[in-house]
């Protein structure tokens, strides 16, 4: 995914909303993050429009299952489901130079270009779907991106990053295809997180978004 731009412009929130006096913050004690974009910063926060409601395609409830079938809280045995405040907390371990942890966008580029959460990768889907993707590009997934080794046909995930993936939302089962795949591949699944609200929840709480600018 190339580089990114706040969908509200990150050069002039300081100029439309006091970051020091929202009035909708994120949590009592925490206003907003700042997480880093090219040469400077983003702030993530919730949307200070009182007008403002949530925009097409998140507005729409209406999903033939299958596909978009709901899933289930949780996804496998071992692996975390996540909330709003914990995928905060991921990228603000990333905003802190934290290099273990990496946030993956599991959509197709057409759905990413719509916006995505501030500091996620998009790896889609279907380049960890062992159904589609070859076995040497997915072996180049987890070494070269999530820290996996490969020696004498076995994999050692001892230095294995922590992913936190996430795709549309409760109905969508594009990040929960990359779990279970990465899974089989004997990835542990304490180090796996799944963001089941996914965009959908995030643009319902008017958290800020990014849009490639490639």
């Amino acid at each position: 995914m190339g580089a990114a731009t706040r969908s509200l412009a990150a050069d002039t929130a300081e100029d439309l909303f006091d970051l020091d006096n929202l009035q909708v913050r994120i949590t009592e004690q925490l206003p907003y993050i700042e997480m880093p974009s090219g040469d400077g910063s983003i702030p993530v926060l919730r949307f200070q429009d009182p007008s403002h409601r949530i925009a097409p395609p998140y507005d729409k409830t209406n999903r033939p299952c299958p596909p978009y079938c709901i899933q289930p809280m949780r996804i496998a045995p071992g692996v975390e489901t996540i909330g709003e405040l914990d995928m905060l907390g991921y990228m603000q371990r990333i905003a802190d130079g934290d290099t273990g942890v990496i946030i993956i966008d599991s959509r197709t580029e057409e759905w990413v270009a719509r916006g995505t959460i501030p500091g996620a990768v998009n790896i889609p889907y279907k380049r960890l779907d062992p159904a589609v993707a070859s076995p040497a590009a997915i072996a180049e997934l987890l070494q070269l991106e999530f820290g996996a080794a490969a020696a004498d046909g076995l994999w050692n995930f001892d230095g294995a990053k922590t992913l936190v993936f996430f795709c549309n939302g409760a109905w969508c089962g594009q990040s929960p295809t990359n779990v279970k795949a990465l899974l089989g591949f004997g990835y542990p699944a304490h180090r796996i997180k799944w963001y089941r609200g996914g965009m959908q929840a995030w643009e319902s709480l008017g958290l800020t978004t990014v849009k490639s600018t490639d």
